[in-house]
């Protein structure tokens, strides 16, 4: 009895190293060549064994799994590698175009699988040993932009095949290599409405041996250039052998030859050891400070604006009420033919405001005298019978109630006259306002309304007979 329990103690024991040493040297090697696009894929699969199993028996393990993937002793991974990983039901996908910087170096990528219904954690070690390549990198690089595709369907190898393949019956080069591919969200892409079945869009980057074909330079001329600055397709002869599978941007088409191209060297300056220098003890300032006197600032601030408003407000006041000319000087500098068609007009209007004071109207209802309601009599009168009558207010008294009563009527063409020279007037004075500054327009403006208003005012007279 004592023996079979010692043997399945031994039994979980076993179970247990083989599990923990299968998790920590579970190690990947892959070896990518420089200036090639490396990919990866994180199979979901791979990692299912690492996790225990449904309890239920028949059910299939379908567990949302994630990845973290980083550089060990690092929290991100390196610059040139990038990570996608739609769903948690799909497999992530590691992508990227190592550089010549990275040759002969191991870079150890840790990747942590997550079992999001359990919650637990696998972690495996990818070892990437970049390769040096004779043909890095390849002068001639074309970058085209696919749109409709995303990066993790670009990056299938299917996918990416046929692209390839297209690309070489179009350029038919010797040695054609994929260099980099980009989703058009890192290009500062927007992320397409969930209709009509958009995509991203993914930039590819590939690179030949052998100059740009006639096809790829067609982009490059004056007519397609033309249409793509008016947002036209341009027309390429090639572009219906991708048309089946691959929708081009022929306008966003980058062709590159690195021959031509000047390098440019950045000199950095030397990042030093982080360390400081020395520079003594702190030597914190002295508690024995003398306080300051703020008070002669503030009275040189509030002083000093002060006596320049009040020189200002001063000299302003001496020419606005000491420099006056005065109406005796105006008149000597004014031409004479001037002040006669101003007195003209003055007195003008002097008679036409005497004839409206004359002119006989009825009075309303409610100029009535007031009554004493106790009494019943008739509350005397509060202005003289000589009281300019048009300035009186409705609501006063009249001066008696005889005249009330024995208030002759109205005469209807007397009173149109009466109206159409208040308005005339009105007028004259309007246009004579907005001519004053020019001054031979306004002498004429002012003679002709002068002569308009006599003529008025005479044929006025014949007519009403108050000659």
């Amino acid at each position: 009895m004592k023996s079979t329990r010692s043997a399945a103690a031994v039994l979980v024991w076993l179970g247990t190293v083989v599990t923990i040493l299968s998790r920590s040297h579970g190690d990947r090697n892959v070896y990518p060549s420089a200036g090639v696009l490396f990919v990866h894929v994180l199979e979901r699969e791979y990692f299912k064994g690492e996790f225990p199993p449904y309890p239920k028996s028949g059910e299939t393990g379908n567990d949302p799994i994630t990845f973290n993937t980083n550089l060990m002793g690092y929290p991100d991974r390196p610059g040139w590698l990038r990570y996608i990983q739609r769903t948690p039901h799909s497999d992530g996908v590691l992508y990227g175009s190592p550089t010549a910087e990275h040759v002969g170096k191991a870079t150890i990528i840790e990747i942590t699988a997550y079992n999001r219904r359990t919650f637990e954690t696998a972690r495996h070690n990818l070892v990437i040993n970049i390769m040096a390549t004779e043909e890095f990198p390849l002068p001639f690089q074309a970058e085209f932009y696919i749109k409709n595709m995303n990066v993790e369907e670009m990056l299938a190898s299917e996918v990416l095949g046929d692209f390839l393949g297209a690309v070489k019956n179009v350029w038919q080069p010797e040695r054609l290599n994929a260099i980099n591919i980009t989703s058009a969200l890192d290009r500062g892409g927007r992320v397409p409405l969930p209709i009509n079945n958009l995509k991203e869009g993914v930039y590819v980057m590939v690179g030949a041996d052998v100059p740009f074909s006639s096809c790829l330079r067609e982009v490059e001329s004056p007519h397609n250039q033309l249409r793509c600055s008016q947002e036209m397709e341009p027309v390429i002869s090639c572009d219906k052998k991708f048309r089946a599978q691959f929708h081009i941007d022929w306008c966003k088409i980058s062709l590159v030859d690195i021959n031509k191209v000047v390098p440019i060297y950045i000199t950095r300056a030397d990042p030093g050891n982080g360390i400081l220098p020395e520079f003594g003890e702190y030597d914190p300032p002295s508690e024995s400070l003398k306080a300051r006197d703020f008070f002669a600032d503030f009275l040189i601030t509030l002083a000093v604006p002060s006596a320049v408003a009040l020189v200002l407000f001063f000299i302003l006041g001496y020419t606005m009420c000491c420099r006056r000319e005065g109406v005796e000087k105006r008149n000597m500098q004014t031409p004479d033919i001037q002040l006669v068609h101003h007195s003209s007009i003055q007195k003008s209007s002097k008679e036409l405001r005497s004839m409206s004071k004359n002119r006989e109207i009825s009075w309303p209802l409610s100029t009535l005298p007031v009554f004493n309601p106790v009494s019943g009599e008739v509350v005397p009168p509060i202005h003289p019978d000589n009281y300019e009558t048009t300035s009186m207010p409705l609501m006063q008294t009249q001066t008696n109630l005889q005249n009330q009563i024995t208030i002759p009527q109205q005469r209807p063409s007397g009173m149109r006259a009466s109206v159409l020279l208040g308005w005339l007037q009105l007028w004259c004075w309007c246009v004579s306002a907005l001519l004053c500054a020019c001054r031979s327009a306004a002498l004429t403006c002012c003679s002709l309304c002068s002569l308009l208003t006599k003529e008025i005012i005479m044929s006025c007279r014949h007519s009403e007979g108050w000659r």
